[in-house]
């Protein structure tokens, strides 16, 4: 099979957008394999932390920060996805966490919107030289929360965050002045699909009003320069 590699204009398109959604990222047979492992994981699913929206709806969420010998490790560690890394941030990468958001059907809690950056300036990174991948292990759809991007909002910088007991998310009036400017985009997609996105676009997601739950594995990386300037909790400079 031709594997996905990232082209030119899929690098142009980023660096203007902000984000970049690619079809069929994982063939349906890794698709599956993703699916029924992800579906049968006892332990991720028992780790699990759960997340409230601001209307009290719940999500779960589970990370870990190094990339093991195990279907997420290869996954996150594949030619076709760091390859592509390298190229959108024109620097060697490594894995800074990856994730899978689990949006059970019936309510599963939405994401205010955020940039990623807001999370990890935090944690020592001095540069939004960071970005992440999204794939979609279940179809995403606007009725189900799909992930929702603001195009071009990685030119406006870093927004100041702030938090409640679950979430952060971007300063609210600034957010609001960036939606009237700036093209909101659904990112809807199937299985294997996935969407790259710069640290510093702002995105988020609704609640899951369908019958289906809705999960994506999501691989961040951190560029090779940019390792954090103090221990915390994310992982420094690590060969992939």
């Amino acid at each position: 099979m031709d594997y996905f590699r990232i082209s030119q204009e899929q690098i142009a398109r980023f660096h203007e957008d902000g984000y970049l959604v690619v079809e069929q990222l994982l063939d349906e047979q890794e698709t599956r394999l993703l699916r029924e492992t992800a579906r049968s994981d006892s332990a991720m699913l028992a780790d699990a932390t759960r997340i409230q929206d601001t209307k009290g709806n719940e999500g779960k969420l589970a990370w870990w920060n190094h990339p093991g010998d195990d279907l997420y490790g290869m996954i996150s560690r594949s030619a076709r996805i760091v390859g592509a890394m390298e190229k959108l941030l024109s620097d060697e990468v490594y894995h800074w966490h990856s994730k899978m958001i689990l949006k059970e059907s019936g309510g599963g809690g939405a994401w205010e919107w955020h940039q990623d950056y807001g999370y990890w300036y935090n944690d020592g990174c001095l540069f939004p030289d960071m970005a992440s991948v999204s794939i979609a292990v279940d179809p995403a759809t606007k009725h189900n929360g799909c992930m929702q991007m603001l195009r071009q909002s990685h030119k406006l910088g870093r927004i100041d965050h702030g938090q409640d007991e679950s979430q952060t998310f971007s300063e609210q009036q600034r957010t609001a002045e960036a939606m009237k400017k700036l093209p909101l985009v659904y990112c809807q997609m199937q299985p294997g699909d996935a969407v790259f996105f710069h640290c510093n676009t702002l995105h988020r997601s609704d609640q899951n009003n369908s019958d289906e739950p809705r999960w994506s594995l999501i691989c961040c990386y951190n560029t090779r320069h940019n390792a954090p300037y103090r221990q915390l909790d994310h992982p420094q400079y690590t060969p992939l």
